[in-house]
């Protein structure tokens, strides 16, 4: 998720198309949450690990 944020910001700002590079950044954020949230042995949709 965090790839595909970073891939979406870079396009969109390459691109100028803002909507992307939003997206991307919304990407980005949930994904770095999630790889926390992962990474300190808090259960994520019931898994206990997010990769």
């Amino acid at each position: 998720m965090i790839i595909l944020g970073v891939i979406l910001l870079v396009i969109g700002l390459v691109a100028g198309i803002g909507i992307l590079w939003t997206i991307g950044v919304i990407l980005v954020i949930i994904g770095v949450v999630l790889w926390i949230l992962g990474g300190i042995g808090h259960a994520v949709g019931g898994r206990r690990h997010y990769w």
